[in-house]
């Protein structure tokens, strides 16, 4: 185990310490399944076992008609101007936003390449072109540990999209984190590619999604608020896969710089509560999968082992049940070989060559019993027991072939390398896990309560 465990670089080291502790603990376990030369994945392959690298992020889907305020909540969370807003349709394709080390905008290839895990989208024809990525620099919330993904404005009637927008949106919605409905007051809040979109992504990812009345402050005194959010309700509650009880449908809007105080009730501050909380439990079911693949790598890895011998004990059967066919069916034409040689010899001949007692132990083990047996062989059938004869010791030549062969086993270095690869997930990699989730705790619980 000693060359699996590498010391962690200075610049490794500074760089943890200026990552919140979600943060240290997503890319640590990332790191674990990821490394090139002992990474989870590596080590599982070799065992069967195909596992996907946790991801580092949460990723938050937002969906809506245009003009709801999707880019200008992501603004806000952001604190930074990196989407365009404003009445007209701006978003036209799909813009993921994300922290980094510096202000960059990427197209459409670059995104795939940042994101490994979106390059199904490449299926959907034309969308490519209308991929964006843009990183910010900004620390502000939990931004660090949040991909947004923001979609284009949904309207009904002649609108068309240079790609299927209702795919990509779908496929979207089966690997984000948290799916957000904004329903815009003023706008077309009851868009029927809108609702039929949230029917479908609501049938498979009901505990992901989240209704937001966006803009609330602009819909008028509270009587016009509550009939509108009424009315979306009621439109929401008509579709079989969205009947449910308890509809529960915020109301939030970008608060205003200048302070000015508005009646309306403002929970856009629970969005962010609703985003770190997805987040600790993404880092819970990281660490508890974590723990899991440990487990199943372990288990693997014994079963390979065990098969192993299991493997040799079996070849160490077939090559002595192989050895032994093989002198059975040599012996019979030999002694056959042995009795004609010796019927020809002269008696000196076999006693200069063999000597006195070793002639008369040829004549009385091999020779003599065989002419008895051939003596009762009748000469008609003579010719048909050496077809006889030939044809056993074809067979047991042959069991002997079939007997010998072996069953794959494993290299001393292959042996080697797993029994070290499962001694370093039982003991390093449990114990890292231990610490992160020890350090997770440490920050809900007080230290003497663990």
């Amino acid at each position: 185990m000693s060359g699996k465990v590498r010391q962690k670089t200075a610049a490794n080291v500074a760089e943890s310490v200026t990552l919140s502790l979600n943060e240290r603990i997503l890319k640590e376990c990332h790191t674990l399944y990821t490394e090139p030369d002992n990474g989870l994945i590596q080590i599982a392959a070799s065992v069967g076992l195909s596992l996907l690298a946790p991801r580092k992020k949460i990723s938050v889907l937002l969906i809506g008609n245009h003009s709801a305020g999707k880019s200008s909540f992501i603004n806000w969370y952001v604190e930074e101007h990196v989407q365009k807003t404003g009445v007209a349709i701006e978003t036209q394709g799909f813009t993921f936003v994300t922290s980094g080390r510096k202000r960059e905008s990427l197209t459409g290839n670059a995104t795939l390449h940042l994101y490994p895990h979106f390059e199904p989208l490449r299926n959907i024809e034309g969308i490519v072109d209308y991929l964006t990525t843009e990183i910010s620099t900004s620390k502000q919330k939990k931004f660090s540990l949040v991909t947004f993904i923001d979609t284009p404005g949904l309207v009904d009637g002649d609108m068309k999209y240079p790609f299927d927008v209702n795919k990509a949106i779908l496929w979207l919605g089966d690997i984000a984190d948290l799916v957000f409905v904004f329903f815009d007051p003023i706008g077309q809040a009851l868009c029927k590619r809108t609702l039929a979109l949230v029917e479908k992504l609501n049938e498979k990812h009901a505990e992901r999604m989240r209704f937001y009345l966006s803009k609330a402050d602009e819909a008028g005194h509270e009587g016009d608020r509550q009939r509108v959010m009424m009315q979306i309700v009621q439109e929401l509650c008509k579709r079989p896969g969205l009947n449910r009880t308890g509809f529960d449908m915020p109301t939030i809007y970008i608060p205003n710089p200048s302070g000015k105080p508005s009646r309306c009730m403002n929970q856009i501050e629970d969005v962010c509560k609703d985003i770190e909380k997805t987040i600790n439990q993404t880092v819970q079911n990281t660490l508890n999968t974590l723990e899991r693949d440990c487990v199943k790598i372990a288990e693997l890895i014994d079963a390979k082992l065990n098969l192993d011998s299991t493997d040799r004990s079996y070849n160490m059967r077939a090559s002595v049940k192989g050895v032994l066919f093989y002198l059975i069916g040599s012996l019979l034409p030999l002694l056959l070989l042995i009795n004609v040689l010796a019927s020809n010899a002269s008696s000196e001949t076999l006693r200069s060559v063999l000597g006195a007692n070793g002639t008369d132990a040829l004549l009385l083990y091999l020779v003599t019993p065989v002419q008895g047996f051939w003596q009762i062989v009748p000469n008609a059938w003579r010719l048909y027991a050496l077809g006889v004869l030939a044809i056993v010791t074809i067979f047991l030549l042959i069991l002997a072939k079939m007997s010998t062969r072996k069953r794959p086993t494993l290299s001393r270095r292959q042996k080697r390398d797993l029994t070290e690869n499962r001694e370093y997930v039982r003991n390093y990699v449990k114990t890292k896990k231990q610490t992160l989730y020890q350090e997770y705790l440490q920050q809900s619980v007080a230290e003497h309560d663990l």
